[in-house]
């Protein structure tokens, strides 16, 4: 028997249903805060990842030769794609541009809980505004979406990289060494870190500077410790998501990202439900059109990682009912076959959501499947009912039987959603 390769899933018809209501409610925030949908392909040459990751992406990506001999990666994820998009279709549209998508990414890495090769990604760019009130719609929106999963347990942590980016410049390090510096103090990998450090000439107080600075969390009280425009920054934007609705984020000054192209803040959401890996989102502001060969151009958002967020939904209970479907039609016999399609027909002409039985089942087994298919509503059709024009509906909660006259069949099945 083949098995699915390593790191995918099969989504069966219950786990699909879940899945797309759960996108849906992403999509409608993303929309109330006037965000349009758009879309790229899931392939795109190896170069972009590379520019935009470096070229120790290579190990990560699901990358191949086609036949023409150009260098092709699966995407591992969404903004470099999005904003290669822009650059190529939209550089010339009135500004701001608010876009948002919503995919498949591949990378090569070990399987774990709640990540896979294949994975699905949910993200919005917001281009072109270079003020505080960009960061403040993106977080926010965020925020709207953890919520409209019905998440009650989560954290938003906000920095901002050039605090970070100045006191490691600041203790000597090279500028080409600051990536490369930034990215221990990101996952606070103090130990492969100090040596680097050293290895620069930083000295043993500076390094401990840098490290009390990315340990610097708490409220809005340790903005005091922020010097500069990157401190006013972070002040009128707490001060402006508070009356947006998020009145609580963590100010965290060792949130970095660990990528080169952000540029100034930076943000992550964590749902504590989901123990050590518990980031659900990231994003923050960034420039990385030139990369692409456009001009430099403000950039902000995020990636929301779906499967991460439904993952920590379902461990604080949340759960989703089956939406089945409003009416299976059960033919009592082989006579009124033709007359039982006809009235299917009727019902989904009517936008109803509605099935019949083609496996000729016996009363007691067509009810069973219908149950288990989640009908709110049995149609039972015998010849006695159809000689008064009349069908006998079950509602498959109550129990409760009727018999109802075809005419009246549609406004009675509405009048039950």
């Amino acid at each position: 028997m083949i098995q699915r390769p390593r790191g995918t899933r099969d989504f069966l018809p219950d786990d699909m249903e879940k899945r797309r209501y759960y996108e849906g409610l992403l999509r409608n925030v993303a929309k109330t805060y006037g965000f349009r949908e758009i879309a790229t392909p899931i392939f795109e040459e190896s170069e972009l990842f590379i520019l935009r990751s470096g070229p120790n992406v290579l190990g990560e990506l699901y990358a191949f030769k086609d036949k023409g001999d150009r260098e092709i990666a699966l995407r591992p994820e969404m903004t470099a794609p999005a904003i290669r998009m822009f650059v190529n279709e939209m550089s010339n549209d009135p500004k701001p541009i608010k876009m948002f998508y919503f995919g498949q990414c591949f990378r090569y890495e070990r399987p774990q809980s709640g990540r896979y090769r294949e994975f699905f990604q949910f993200g919005a760019e917001l281009i072109g505004n270079p003020n505080v009130e960009s960061d403040a719609e993106v977080i926010s929106m965020a925020g709207a979406m953890i919520r409209s999963f019905g998440l009650k347990d989560y954290k938003i942590r906000i920095g901002h990289i050039g605090v970070l980016r100045q006191k490691v410049s600041d203790s000597g390090v090279p500028k080409e060494r600051m990536a490369e510096v930034l990215q221990k103090l990101d996952k606070k990998n103090y130990d492969e870190a100090t040596p680097l450090l050293k290895s620069m000439g930083v000295t043993d107080d500076a390094i401990r500077d840098l490290y009390d600075l990315t340990e610097t969390v708490g409220g809005p009280e340790v903005l005091s410790k922020v010097p500069g425009e990157a401190g006013d920054y972070l002040r009128r934007l707490v001060e402006l998501l508070r009356v947006m609705g998020v009145e609580d984020p963590e100010i965290d000054l060792g949130v970095v990202r660990g990528l080169d192209y952000y540029t100034g803040m930076v943000f992550e959401a964590e749902a504590p439900a989901l123990g050590a890996e518990k980031q659900i989102c990231g994003g923050g502001s960034y420039t990385l059109s030139e990369l692409f060969g456009g001009e430099k151009v403000f950039s902000t958002g995020f990636a929301v990682g779906f499967d991460r967020i439904l993952l920590a939904a379902e461990k604080e209970g949340q759960t989703y009912e089956k939406e089945g479907i409003d009416a299976y039609v059960v033919p009592v016999s082989d006579d009124v076959r033709l007359e039982s399609a006809k009235i299917v027909t009727m019902l989904r002409d009517e936008g109803l959501r509605s099935d019949i039985d083609i496996m000729g089942r016996k009363m007691a087994k067509a009810m069973k499947y219908a149950s288990i298919t989640g009908a709110k509503n049995v149609i039972i059709i015998g010849a006695k009912e159809l000689e008064s024009c009349s069908v006998t509906v079950r509602d498959m909660v109550s129990g409760e039987q009727k018999v109802i006259k075809i005419e009246n069949l549609i406004e009675e099945l509405k009048s039950r959603q």
